[in-house]
């Protein structure tokens, strides 16, 4: 995720973002009859080799069912989840992490039973956390199937969940499984004024999405964006998505679809009608920084990727979908100095950094931003070169950052964005710039596709990446991580 609340607009100059009104530009209507098919970049003097980890065997599956009133900002949901015990351990308790439990009347359960029928009723609800006791213990390789059915009235807010005058977004809207981590248990984090705080497991997800109404309160048709492809075109659309951190979906009247192929992944567009200069640069720039990372780091995993204007001020990612603001359109400058750009290659690395490879995104949150960040570079390098110094300056060093790399997002309060940025993101990407000089180019980028061969489908931390990296180069790099990471 990027949060940002402001944009900038020339190097060194930022300014605060407006909502947009719908007399602000005159929709022009996109030409759709023939998507354009992107050709790959041309690789540079490293060759791309494919990711070859795969995910734990099995895999957590989620069977999800959900209704949505659009209008009344109601959603129905019947949920069926098969856990496996991947860990080494017995597990003396289950937990499931309840995001919408956070909002007043956002989780209503209505039925929780195991899938035999029989009713769970010793479970605790503490938050977003709910535990349930095991008796006996599930044994590794061991398998449990939950059923629940529960409804939600969405909360009113900008945000990736909840609903505004033109959106309503269901991001970490269903009660998921955390990762199990050994030596600690499971792994569930507390919010923060900065960051996000959740960390995901691979799954399978099968979801089934229909509306109750098929037109907004307005009489406007509704048009899902989704974390998938439909396989059904009915009332209900399904969707599956494997081996997957999240599933996302947004849902609006006023979305305007484009779409294009980079080779043979689809890239969908939903923008709102008032800013139509930035709609078709949004799609183009994710699916060229989709063709670089798949050169660069190994082939994107999914069928789809949607990018979605998001009624909020930043950017987020989920798995087979990325929200971009809505300032990111209001603002575009008409080329590539633009956070339009700039963030649409930043979330979209978020598919190999986040999706692919997960991690405790509270206590180490430069394991996915600081790659994410440093990735935008290496798009620029391999698509618009000659604006590679211009990143630099404009990305980076003209905000001077500070601060630790491995800070958590408990050292910094609400009003703590800046410093949170600067030391995470900023000063992330300026130790892998250093290390790439450091090590050469050759290796760092292999180091990199290495790193997500080991970890793909799986958590990783701090140790793991230094632990790659050790096997990479000799190179004495005590003195550069002295300069950057607080805790090593």
């Amino acid at each position: 995720m990027l949060a940002s609340g402001l944009v900038a607009c020339a190097p060194g100059q930022l300014v605060k973002t407006a909502m947009p009104t719908e007399t602000q530009a005159t929709y022009i209507p996109p030409d759709l009859a023939t998507p354009e098919t992107i050709t790959p970049i041309p690789s540079a003097s490293i060759t791309a080799i494919p990711v070859t980890s795969s995910p734990p065997a099995p895999l957590s599956q989620y069977t999800i069912s959900a209704n949505l009133d659009y209008a009344a900002h109601f959603l129905l949901v019947d949920e069926e989840i098969t856990y496996f015990n991947n860990s080494r351990e017995n597990l003396p308790d289950l937990v499931l992490v309840v995001e919408p439990n956070r909002y007043p009347g956002a989780f209503n359960l209505l039925s929780f039973t195991w899938k035999s029928g029989a009713a769970i009723s010793d479970y605790s609800l503490d938050g977003a956390v709910m535990r349930i006791p095991l008796d006996p213990p599930l044994p590794p390789g061991g398998r449990l199937d939950l059923v629940l059915s529960f409804e939600s009235t969405l909360p009113g807010q900008e945000s990736p969940y909840g609903y505004t005058e033109r959106q309503t977004n269901l991001g970490d809207w269903y009660p998921f499984i955390p990762p199990y981590k050994p030596g600690e248990g499971w792994l569930t984090r507390e919010r923060s004024g900065q960051g996000e705080h959740l960390a995901y497991e691979s799954a399978d997800f099968l979801v089934n999405f229909s509306l109750a109404n098929l037109n907004s309160a307005s009489g406007q048709p509704l048009t899902i964006a989704a974390s998938g492809l439909p396989e059904t075109s009915s009332d209900s659309l399904q969707y599956r998505l494997q081996a997957a951190r999240s599933f996302a979906l947004s849902i609006s009247p006023l979305f305007q679809v484009q779409e294009t192929l980079v080779g043979d992944v689809t890239v969908k567009s939903y923008t709102f009608p008032f800013h139509p200069a930035a709609d078709g640069p949004a799609l183009q720039e994710t699916a060229k920084a989709l063709s670089a990372f798949s050169e660069i780091f190994g082939p994107y995993p999914h069928p789809c990727l949607s990018v979605v204007e998001a009624d909020f001020l930043n950017g987020m990612e989920y798995d087979g979908l990325i929200f971009l603001s809505h300032a990111f359109y209001e603002f575009y400058t008409g080329d590539q100095k633009s956070n339009l750009t700039i963030i649409a290659a930043h979330e979209v690395a978020h598919q190999w950094w986040y999706g692919l490879i997960g991690n405790d995104q509270a206590n180490e949150p430069w394991l996915d931003e600081a790659l994410s960040t440093y990735s935008e570079l290496l798009f620029y390098e391999r698509v618009y070169p000659q604006l590679a110094t211009w990143w630099r300056e404009n990305r980076i060093d003209f905000h001077e950052p500070q601060g630790w790399v491995d800070s958590t997002i408990y050292e910094f309060g609400p009003q703590d964005f800046y410093p949170y940025r600067n030391a995470v993101y900023l000063r992330g990407a300026l130790f892998l710039a250093d290390l790439r000089q450091a090590i050469g180019d050759e290796t760092f980028l292999s180091f990199l596709r290495n790193y997500l061969q080991q970890f793909s489908h799986h958590q990783s931390t701090g140790d793991d990446f230094f632990s790659v990296l050790a096997k990479h180069t000799t190179v004495d790099l005590s003195g550069l991580i002295a300069t950057y990471f607080a805790k090593r």
